[in-house]
């Protein structure tokens, strides 16, 4: 859960999974929307990767990248639990 959290407190990072929430893309056309170099996308989309919220497959000499809700969902139902089962 620390690498999920560790990957969501970063505005490029949640920007980047607003993007691939619309549909899946390369890391091309990831760092043509950012100011920042493309190995520094690259280093967010690892940690991405790492935090199990993004999917990537790669086609010839591109990587394609798309969202994975899987860990999110998980986090929200603990969530849920956690605050849901409180009466008030």
């Amino acid at each position: 859960m620390n690498q999920l959290i560790q990957a969501l407190s970063d505005p490029t990072r949640r920007r980047i999974l607003d993007m691939l929430k619309k549909q899946d893309l390369t890391a091309g056309a990831i760092a043509d929307e950012f100011h920042i170099s493309k190995p520094s996308i690259s280093h967010h989309l690892d940690i991405l990767k790492r935090a199990h919220l993004v999917a990537s497959e790669k086609e010839g000499q591109f990587i394609t990248y798309s969202l994975n809700t899987t860990e999110l969902d998980e986090l929200l139902k603990w969530i849920y639990k956690l605050t849901g089962s409180k009466k008030k």
